[in-house]
């Protein structure tokens, strides 16, 4: 099975290019390799990262931190899904 974790966070005014520079270096140095990573950007320089595990939906996978609180407005959100064959 392949999970996708999504990791999503929104910079202070004027901080997302060091927040999305802060998401490339944690995303290099997970403990484990997914099988693949892409990392977007949005207005009001929101980040999103989402990695692709072959793994159980409730598998222990390491996870982006929660960035230094100065450099993000809020809460991380997060989020878990799976794939699914159309059967």
């Amino acid at each position: 099975m392949t999970v996708a974790l999504m990791w999503e966070a929104r910079a202070v005014d004027g901080k997302g290019p060091e927040l999305l520079e802060w998401a490339y270096a944690q995303a290099e140095v997970l403990a484990t390799a997914p099988l693949r990573r892409e990392i977007l950007r949005a207005p009001q320089d929101r980040v999103l990262v989402i990695t692709w595990w072959d793994a159980p939906y409730e598998a222990e996978l390491p996870e982006l931190p929660e960035p230094d609180g100065e450099l993000i407005t809020r809460a991380v959100h997060r989020w878990r899904f799976e794939s699914v064959e159309r059967g």
